[in-house]
């Protein structure tokens, strides 16, 4: 009998699992076991779902219950959650053997999925933890009837938020503010038949906001079609997991280093894609900048970013990744708008007319970091009203931070879009500039530069403005200045970090 579960004990449920590991293992390799044995647990509770179904149809035949076309996943006789259940001791080597036989079982849908996690190192994992997890998973059946898979997908990025809101320095590689994520897909507005590619795609967050626009909309979203490359393979297969949890079945998610080595190739080019939704790694400095100089894909059109940060390696490989129709919104710190040692990359991007509005939000946006967040905004693809110019967007008031997280609401969001939908002027928040100016300024996209803020005045003329608005007008003042001392600072820490 089908016992559907509420979305708040789904969550008590999957944190619960996550409780038995503290003290044990890091906070931030709370994933690395989790996600492998909630999906385990899924297959296998879908495959009996399968096989009762089948078994009902058939009036009892039992090998045609277990036919292949019955089944999404196959399950090799052994490799069930019941049959590693009822393994008394050496539970670690059960697991990791049964998560083997399903990806061989699997190869087309699951091969590598589950990641290398040590299993069998009984230090960190001992027979009885992983028995008591074994057990906690146990009490529910995570059945389709019983769990949809837009609730089990729900439930699954909450897990997600949670494990990077333990996980410390590493949240930023694996969780992207899904908040921020919501507006950067709205901006993009993407279709029915699409594709969508992420380069950086950590656990799929932007895929799946996507898949999710497109359902909101109405759109046949099955028709999407999803790409994603990431180099760290538990993420990897974390994105896949998530996208199989959320009921989607057509995506290619390929674990590997973009810069390095692009792997959505399209017979002898880059892959073209109609959307880019991305969040790279900033001002990373362990990257091949040699090789980049003979970049054999042609993505180094605009140069060669400086050793201590590759954000433009990652902005010209997007920007080599869209289709003739295609547009991209990619998340970063403010120094790409305007630091000095990028300037010459940044003029060519603004004359090839591709940037169509630049966003900035409030500080506190990416995970473990004060800096504010910015969206560049391109379209391959510009409306005739929209060609030779950018909109810049001054949201930096447009954020919540409550309970020591930062978000965008609805509001803010709607805000923004309205702004972006529009293409027009809106006093202190949103300026229309000629591509000409901004080469004039010498490519510099900081926003202040355009969006001047309205200053603050008296009701009556004459009097002096308010401590409000004089607070306002320093903080307006003094932010362009303090984004320069950022970008010093970052240029300093790279120097003595580089080799003598």
């Amino acid at each position: 009998m089908s016992a559907r579960i509420a979305q708040q004990e789904l969550e008590s449920y999957l944190w619960g699992a996550a409780v038995l590991l503290r003290g044990l293992i890091d906070a931030g390799d709370y994933k690395q076991f989790i996600f492998p044995l909630l999906f385990f647990k899924r297959v296998s509770d879908i495959w009996d779902e399968e096989y009762q179904a089948a078994l009902a149809d058939s009036a009892g035949d039992l090998s045609y219950a277990q036919f292949a076309e019955n089944h999404r996943f196959q399950i090799p006789e052994g490799a069930h959650w019941n049959d590693v259940r009822q393994k008394p001791r050496n539970v670690g080597l059960a697991i990791q053997t049964a998560l083997r036989q399903l990806e061989a079982a699997n190869p087309d849908l699951l091969a590598g999925i589950f990641g290398d996690s040590p299993w069998t190192n009984r230090e960190r994992l001992p027979d009885e933890t992983l028995k008591n997890l074994i057990e906690h998973f146990s009490t529910q059946i995570l059945s389709v009837a019983n769990v949809p898979e837009d609730e089990l997908g729900n439930a699954y990025e909450f897990l997600i938020k949670k494990f990077a809101d333990d996980s410390g320095h590493t949240a930023a590689e694996f969780y992207t503010n899904r908040t921020v994520v919501h507006l950067m897909t709205q901006l993009l507005a993407p279709q029915a038949g699409e594709s969508v590619y992420d380069p950086t795609c950590g656990t799929g967050g932007m895929l799946i906001s996507a898949l999710v626009e497109v359902k909101r909309s109405g759109g046949e979203y099955r028709t999407l079609k999803l790409y994603g490359q990431e180099r760290n393979l538990i993420t990897s297969g974390i994105a896949r997991m998530n996208l199989f949890l959320h009921g989607v079945e057509d995506f290619h998610i390929i674990r590997g280093d973009t810069l390095a080595d692009p792997r959505h190739i399209e017979g002898d080019r880059l892959r073209k894609f109609d959307v880019v939704l991305a969040n790279p790694p900033y001002s990373i400095k362990q990257w091949d900048r040699t090789a980049w100089e003979k970049d054999k894909w042609g993505r180094n059109f605009l140069g060669t970013p400086p050793q201590g940060r590759a954000d433009y390696a990652f902005q010209q490989h997007i920007l080599a990744s869209l289709s003739d129709r295609g547009r991209c919104a990619v998340l970063w710190p403010h120094g790409v708008l305007f630091r000095n040692e990028e300037q010459s990359m940044r003029t060519k991007m603004v004359e090839q007319d591709w940037v169509e509005a630049v966003i900035g939000l409030g500080p506190n946006l990416f995970y473990n970091s004060p800096m504010e967040a910015c969206v560049v905004v391109c379209n391959r693809r510009k409306p005739a009203a929209r060609k030779g110019k950018v909109l810049f967007i001054d949201a930096l008031n447009a954020v919540t931070r409550e309970r020591a997280q930062s978000f965008l609401k609805p509001e803010h969001q709607q805000r923004i879009l309205q702004a972006h939908e529009a293409f027009a002027d809106v006093a202190g928040f949103a300026k229309v500039v000629n591509v000409t100016e901004i080469i004039a300024n010498a490519g510099n996209l900081s926003i202040p530069l355009y969006v001047k803020k309205v200053a603050a005045t008296s009701a009556n003329d004459g009097e002096p403005a308010t401590l409000e608005g004089t607070w306002e007008k320093w903080q307006t003042d003094g932010r362009e200045f303090w984004q320069q001392m950022d970008t010093l600072v970052e240029t300093l820490d790279s120097l003595t970090e580089a080799p003598s």
